[in-house]
């Protein structure tokens, strides 16, 4: 029996621990290999069933479009499935915009997995991630249920272990547009492809603490090909990189940006925390890595 009502639906961010642009499809698509992890960081969806087969979206707390992300990941999965169904959603937002972080697109996985179960659909997760492709590149890997190495244009899913871990992110104000990035003259289109033979030593290595992967094998530094021209466009961008750099060691920025996160540590408590003297209006946080979805088991494999 579907359920009446569905309070509490947890929309987790997630970091990309490298991101290498291998190539470019004839659609003009890029075509990516990356490691996505979920973090601790998430808004929060209230998704209540309506009978009339309405859709709407009712958020206390800011000003949103009145055609957003969820309500098209809505309306798509109604029109998938052929339900009569509707639903009123609202949205706790945490995760910033504009971060490269994926909250739109985990807000969108959220809704489907919570509606699918709502309206009683029963569709597996491998037919929602068709419907979230349609929606984002992002949206397959948070309905996917697990950290992934992620290659094509994210459609591509092998589940990985990553070890939890301490992740100190920060977020300066500006954003930055997405087709900026990928349409700029700085960005390194021919990184070379990970082997798929080699890659669970190459993730193994750089899980382990390795961030440079194995250089015995002949592969390059594992990076965020979307960095520099993100830079060159918000100079906070590598502002912020230095601030985590100096506290941690080591910085790099998620996605498109303009998050930047650390690796800080495995250990009950992180090796060290965020600076506090920030300039007025970037957000920090220190995150954990999760293992899994909390809605993982909201879809049949």
């Amino acid at each position: 029996m579907a359920l009446r009502a569905l309070y509490d639906i947890a929309a987790p961010a997630k970091l990309n621990l490298f991101l290498h642009v291998i190539g470019r499809r004839a659609d003009g698509y890029h075509l990516l290999q990356s490691l996505f992890v979920l973090i601790d960081w998430c808004d929060t969806l209230h998704v209540e069933r309506r009978d009339d087969g309405k859709l709407a979206r009712h958020d206390l707390t800011a000003t949103l479009p009145d055609d957003d992300l969820c309500l098209r990941a809505a309306r798509a999965l109604q029109t998938s499935s052929g339900t009569r169904l509707g639903a009123d959603i609202s949205i706790d937002k945490r995760v910033p915009s504009g971060a490269g972080m994926g909250g739109g697109s985990s807000d969108a996985a959220s809704t489907l997995l919570a509606l699918n179960r709502l309206w009683g659909l029963s569709l597996p997760r491998s037919r929602l991630a068709e419907i979230g492709l349609a929606l984002g590149a992002d949206v397959p890997f948070f309905i996917g249920g697990h950290n992934a190495f992620v290659q094509g244009v994210g459609e591509r899913l092998t589940p990985v272990s990553v070890p939890a871990q301490w992740l100190a992110v920060l977020k300066p104000p500006q954003s930055i547009e997405t087709s900026a990035i990928f349409s700029s003259p700085l960005l390194v289109r021919n990184t070379a492809p990970l082997a798929d033979p080699a890659i669970p030593a190459i993730l193994a290595g750089f899980l382990a603490g390795k961030p440079h992967g194995i250089q015995s094998r002949g592969v390059q530094n594992l990076r965020n090909d979307l960095q520099p021209p993100a830079e060159a466009a918000c100079p906070a961008v590598a502002q912020a990189a230095k601030v985590l750099t100096e506290r941690f060691g080591n910085s790099r920025m998620s996605g498109s940006g303009s998050a930047v996160f650390a690796r800080a540590g495995t250990l009950e408590q992180p090796v060290a925390q965020i600076p506090q003297d920030l300039p007025p209006g970037w957000v920090a946080r220190m995150c954990r890595s999760l293992q899994h979805h909390p809605l993982a088991g909201w879809a049949a494999d």
